[in-house]
């Protein structure tokens, strides 16, 4: 399942400058109007009536779209700025600064034609595009760049450097300003999930708490015939199939799952993250996956042990993707390939990361208890484990961190597939393979991170990559091309015969 996800908007700058020929930003306006539109992004532009053919050249035109833009800057998800002439660079760099909207910013360039470079038809877009960077890092903008350095927009490059654009977009704005709800203490047995909240705040992500007495209370205050708990209890009993679940857990999740949609919905929260073990099981009587698997398959991520930068991670997948994203440990080898893992949890993952058809019936996700802490506290009280099967499909892997001895949040990402490798056990499961695992796995305890780690069944490591690392400032490990941001690329050495321990030596040594 893919949510439908609110309409991206840009402001669009198209750059002039007098001693090219400005007939030709009538028609590439006009060009990239039309493409965004048939991407299915909107537009907010400077008209032909203000500006000439809607371009900006002056300080006047660059104070009229700054003006513009601050107009709506609670639409304006990013900026598009295209050349299709050399661009005054001033024009399009004091425009940003103006508008002070504080959002991603993409730099296109119209490319030339061989045979138009007379004085009434040549761009010079190629050699404007340089400038206007120039000015913009001077300015301390930050700036994406499309794969090619000129590109016709109307071509599928250009439109899927949009794409991917509009995704980045979509996770920085999710994430600036964004709450997440932390319901319960931490569990005493995990160290591991440890934060600094105000290092997040400091980024702008908010977190809102919730003690479980809290919780407890507000539960006792629900009647059973309470038409929210009813309405709840119809949502769950249609969202997954129950085997053998007593009629109390439903209720006891029903009731769970109405006060942490009213806190939610009253906090303004996207996210959240709950304690479970074992209070919920112990002094309640079920274990909360159900209704956590139930919120995260519609992008309202849950992660496990009050694991917020667990569902920071989840929730920045979801919004790259419009998929639900899923919290998991890395958890087992499988059997002697270094390149293989057994991913798990007991689970709360969300029904759309799930096989839906298999020979092998135990694939097929079904509610019951939770085996692993059941035999703490009693099969009666862990009713709400959701045990299946993850789809064979391509994957993005997220772990977010806060370093708090460095005063910085930091973040590792990749790219794998998961297998339909026999497997047999219970929980939430699948076997994944990543390239250089055992890189990966080296990278993951040298550098202190956690056993959790968030997965989407998507491709979007490049998306959070360019969000994370140039927009967002957090320090990024991108796995998949091997190296940090800033360090020495050579994996597009890496499928030449004969090269590859060649390459992996030029990567020690850098």
């Amino acid at each position: 399942m893919t949510v439908e996800q609110k309409p991206i908007t840009l402001g669009v700058i198209v750059g002039n400058r007098g001693f090219f020929p400005s007939h030709l930003c009538e028609t590439g306006r006009s060009t990239i109007l039309r493409v965004l539109a048939e991407e299915g992004i909107n537009a907010i532009a400077l008209s032909p009536d203000e500006t000439e053919y809607g371009s900006v050249e002056s300080i006047s035109d660059a104070r009229k779209c700054a003006d513009l833009f601050r107009q709506y800057r609670d639409d304006i998800d990013g900026v598009l700025v295209t050349l299709p002439n050399f661009g005054d660079e001033r024009a399009v760099a004091n425009t940003l600064r103006w508008a002070e909207l504080d959002v991603p910013v993409l730099i296109h360039a119209f490319p030339d034609e061989v045979g138009k470079m007379d004085l009434a038809n040549r761009r010079d877009s190629f050699c404007g595009k340089m400038s206007a960077c120039n000015n913009l890092k001077q300015y301390n903008i930050k700036y994406s760049l499309t794969s090619l350095h000129t590109v016709d927009p109307e071509s599928e490059s250009f439109r899927t450097d949009l794409r991917k654009f509009a995704k980045v977009c979509r996770v920085v704005g999710g994430l600036k300003g964004a709450r997440f709800g932390q319901l319960g203490a931490r569990p005493p047995a995990f160290n591991t999930v440890r934060y600094s909240e105000k290092l997040l705040e400091r980024a702008g992500i908010s977190v809102e708490t919730l003690d479980l007495s809290d919780v407890y209370g507000r539960i006792e205050a629900l009647g059973d015939d309470d038409a929210r708990v009813q309405g709840k209890l119809s949502q769950i009993k249609a969202y997954i199939v129950g085997k053998d679940v007593p009629d109390l857990s439903y209720m006891k999740m029903a009731k769970l799952g109405v006060v942490i949609d009213e806190w939610m919905t009253d906090n303004k929260l996207v996210g959240s993250a709950i304690q479970c073990w074992t209070s919920l099981e112990e002094y309640f009587g079920i274990v909360p996956c159900t209704v956590m698997s139930m919120m995260s398959n519609e992008l309202m991520s849950s992660a496990c042990e009050t694991d917020i930068v667990g569902t920071i991670a989840m929730y920045a997948m979801g919004l790259a993707s419009g998929k639900p994203s899923a919290i998991v440990d890395w958890n087992n080898n499988y059997g002697e390939d270094p390149d293989k893992a057994v991913i798990f949890h007991c689970s709360n993952l969300p029904k759309d990361v799930f096989v839906e058809q298999s020979l092998i019936p135990a694939d097929i996700p079904v509610m019951q208890y939770q085996d692993i802490i059941s035999g703490t506290v009693g099969k009666e009280n862990a009713f709400g484990s959701i045990d299946g099967r993850v789809k064979a499909e391509p994957f993005t892997y997220c772990r977010v961190s806060t370093d708090d001895f460095n005063g910085k949040i930091i973040a590792y990402i990749g790219e794998g597939e998961l297998t339909d490798d026999p497997l047999s056990t219970f929980g939430g499961r699948g076997v994944v393979e990543v390239p250089n695992m055992q890189g990966l796995l080296a990278y993951i305890c040298e550098n202190g991170y956690e056993h959790h780690v968030s997965i989407n069944l998507s491709e979007v490591a490049d998306v959070l990559e360019e969000a994370f690392s140039k927009y967002l400032g957090w320090e990024t490990y991108y796995h998949a091309k091997g190296f940090k941001k800033g360090d020495v690329d050579l994996s597009f050495l890496q499928d030449v015969p004969g090269l590859k321990s060649i390459v992996a030596s030029l990567k020690k040594a850098l």
